[in-house]
């Protein structure tokens, strides 16, 4: 069953929706649902499917790194490189890439943003990854994160580490929504808001899930059990206030409700 066919299923059971406690578990036991079957698919994607990745970076170094680096790792293979917005859009295109590695502030007419929103138009479908140097908060709300899916945010420091740029890439071109850790580390939530009102614990999992762990790897960094990450992330879901009717797949609706209602912790 698809995320989509998920979504339906549970639309189905609206009858019940007026009913706060029946139709309160049914929703929540929805998106815990649509939560194992996006984990699965994910997972087993990650595990046997090859990624096609374009890279886009200005500067000649930097570039040849980023090859070099994804080059070693035996599910991606990089299927070409440019340095200016204009050579990005031809080659996405032309080589229909399933995640394309961006640099925010390239040189020339059309920068990064730009070149990346033409290829989500012309392939909605195609993974973003952002490579920025800054973390400041308004740098990533310039983005449209939430009108289509797949757009994650890494800042340059941080690909020197593969396993969160490699995570980046396979959550991208799974359709989720990744953060730099940077970045959510420098965050916090703000008084009186959603965020702030989840416990110490809830907040923990959903600083997790923004930088696209699964919930295995949940449970192994807080040291509990998958399924009480799962009644976290339920709960969280919960407080939230998300639904399983959302447009959005509720793992990146949480996190985008993380940054709208945090802030910069200096």
């Amino acid at each position: 069953m698809s995320t989509g066919q998920a979504h339906q299923y549970i639309e189905g059971m609206a009858p019940w929706a007026g009913d706060t406690d029946v139709g309160g578990v049914i929703l929540l036991r929805g998106l815990e649902m649509m939560e194992r079957i996006e984990e699965g698919r994910v997972m087993a994607e990650a595990g046997t499917k090859r990624t096609r990745i374009l890279i886009v970076e200005d500067e000649g170094l930097f570039r040849g790194l980023l090859e070099q680096v994804l080059a070693a790792e035996p599910l991606l293979d990089v299927v070409g490189s440019a340095a200016d917005g204009e050579t990005a859009i031809r080659l996405a295109e032309a080589l229909r890439p399933d995640v394309v590695l961006m640099d925010i502030e390239l040189a020339g007419p059309i920068d990064g943003i730009k070149a990346a929103e033409h290829i989500k138009r012309e392939r909605p479908e195609t993974g973003i990854v952002i490579l920025s140097a800054h973390k400041e908060k308004q740098y990533i709300a310039s983005l449209p994160l939430g009108r289509t899916p797949g757009w994650s945010y890494l800042l340059k420091q941080s690909v020197g580490d593969i396993n969160t740029l490699v995570r980046a890439i396979h959550g991208s071109a799974s359709g989720l929504m990744v953060l730099d850790p940077g970045v959510v580390a420098g965050l916090r939530p703000r008084e009186g808001t959603r965020v702030a009102r989840l416990t110490p614990r809830q907040q923990e999992v959903l600083k997790l899930m923004a930088q696209g762990y699964n919930n295995a790897t949940i449970a192994e960094r807080l040291h509990l059990g998958e399924k009480s990450v799962e009644n976290y992330i339920n709960a969280v879901y919960q407080e939230l206030q998300l639904t399983a009717e959302e447009r959005i797949h509720p793992r990146v609706k949480a996190s985008l409700i993380y940054l709208e209602e945090s802030q910069s912790k200096s």
